[in-house]
């Protein structure tokens, strides 16, 4: 059974792409290559900050919309491991 992961990337504009794969390193390749998700395309190359990772493609799918409804900051507090 695979790894469902969620992650937050930093793109060369400093602009932040949250991201769900079960693979990550394959996805940051492709991210960097220009064959990942279209936002990222024009934001090359890219870095990960942060990384969770889920036994179920819905808990994986659930905390990437929690994660992308997040202020920058929120998302920064997050990648940090700061707690409210």
């Amino acid at each position: 059974m695979a790894d469902h992961f969620i992650y937050i990337l930093e793109c060369a504009d400093g602009t932040y792409y949250t991201g769900y794969t079960t693979d990550l390193d394959r996805r940051l390749n492709a991210h960097n290559k220009g064959t990942g998700a279209k936002y990222t395309r024009a934001r090359r190359p890219v870095r990960r900050l942060y990384e969770e990772v889920f036994s179920t493609k819905q808990e994986a799918m659930q905390r990437e919309y929690a994660i992308k409804q997040l202020t920058r900051l929120q998302k920064e507090r997050l990648i940090k491991g700061v707690k409210k």
